[in-house]
This record gives structure tokens, sequence and C-alpha cells, in this order.
């Protein structure tokens, strides 16, 4: 009877010392390889979220006479008559009318050397709404080409009003606009002026022509 018992809590005594081993053996401590995820968890979650930052006044900006403020830029072709009555032509662009209103002149820069210059809004289009311009192209296929493009516009007026223009820079806008074509312009040969005629002598008659 003693023995059976002393049998039994060898066998107890032994299985607990295994399972103690092996949850020892399998448990992580402080110095074992998942300590490092745990500190960059710590390190992830303790980083700070970066807010963004107040927006470029070009972006927000309402248009008003000698402010640059930045638009979206598409194209169209297509057309024969603008909202305000005039003809289609080259240099005309559509708007937003509570934004850039009809009659309303800009420089546009950033386009590129071809499409960079002044224009006229005149006309606007349903699907023109908001910071945006359409040039009119006479090509389609220029227009399809052109595609979307950001651009910087200057106001040089606002609507049909002169009192919302500024005089200065429209003034400089043209000069620089006379001395450009002057520059294009072929050089001119200076006109000569023939040679003045001296009198003849009094008491000695004129030359007679030969027959």
């Amino acid at each position: 009877m003693l023995l059976t018992r002393s049998l039994r809590r060898r066998i107890v005594v032994a299985v607990g010392a295994a399972l103690g081993f092996v949850l020892l053996y399998e448990s992580p401590i402080f110095d074992s390889e998942y300590m490092p995820r745990a500190f960059r968890r710590v390190a992830r979650s303790e980083t700070p979220v970066m807010q963004p930052g107040p927006p470029d006044p070009e972006d927000v900006a309402a248009p008003a006479p000698g402010l640059t403020v930045r638009f979206r830029a598409t194209a169209y072709c297509k057309g024969t008559t603008t909202a305000s009555g005039a003809g289609i032509q080259t240099g005309i662009a559509a708007a937003d009318p509570d934004l850039l209103p009809v009659g309303s002149v800009i420089r546009a820069e950033g386009l590129g050397s071809r499409y960079n210059g002044i224009y006229t809004i005149l006309d606007t289009g349903p699907r023109v709404k908001g910071r945006q311009i359409d040039v009119y192209m006479w090509s389609c296929n220029e227009a399809l080409a052109f595609g979307r493009r950001t651009t910087r516009l200057q106001v040089m007026r606002l609507g049909w009003n002169p009192r919302t223009s500024t005089p200065e820079r429209v003034g400089t806008e043209f000069r620089r606009r006379e001395a450009e074509m002057t520059a294009d312009a072929p050089a001119r040969p200076p006109a000569t002026t023939p040679p003045p005629q001296s009198a003849p002598a009094p008491g000695i008659p004129p030359p007679t022509p030969e027959p």
C-alpha cells in the first residue's frame, strides 16, 4: 500500500515537473527575440501623426484685379458664338462667371510657351465650374492633346468694369507686346533722299536737254 502511494506521488511529481519545464521553455522572456518587435510596436504607436498645413493662398483666394491665383486649364474647339455674343476666335477663354465674369482679362502662365499669354473671358460652359478656364483652340486635335494643365492667372481686369482693372499692369503688358512686335518685324532700310540740285549761276542759262 505504501509502495503504491509512493509510486503515484513520484508519477505526479514527474508529470508536474515536465509540464513546468515545457511552459517555462515556451514562454517569452525579456531577452528573447520578441522584445524588438514589442519595442517597434510601441515606437510605431507613439509616432505623431503629421497634420496638413494651411492651403496655399493662390489655391483658395478669389480672383481680384492685380491678384495671382492658381486654376486648372483645359481646351475646347467647338462653337461659333460665345456667351457674350462675340464670335469665337483665338485668345478667348471660358470660365465660371461666379469667379471670372464675362469681360475679364487674364494673363496665363505655366501652359507652355505656345499657350502662355493674355486671354479675354468671353464664354461660359456647363462643365466649366470652379477654378477652371477653358481655352479655345481652332484644332480639336490640339485641344485634345492639351489635356488638363495647372496655370497661374494674373487678373488684369475683372468683368467689363474698367474700374476693376489695373491700368499700370495693362499698360505694361501692351507696351511689352508692342516691343515684341517691333523686335519681330523685319528691319526696313533707311529711306534715301536724292541729293539737292544746285541752282544755276546768274547770267548763265540752264542746260537744255539733248533731243
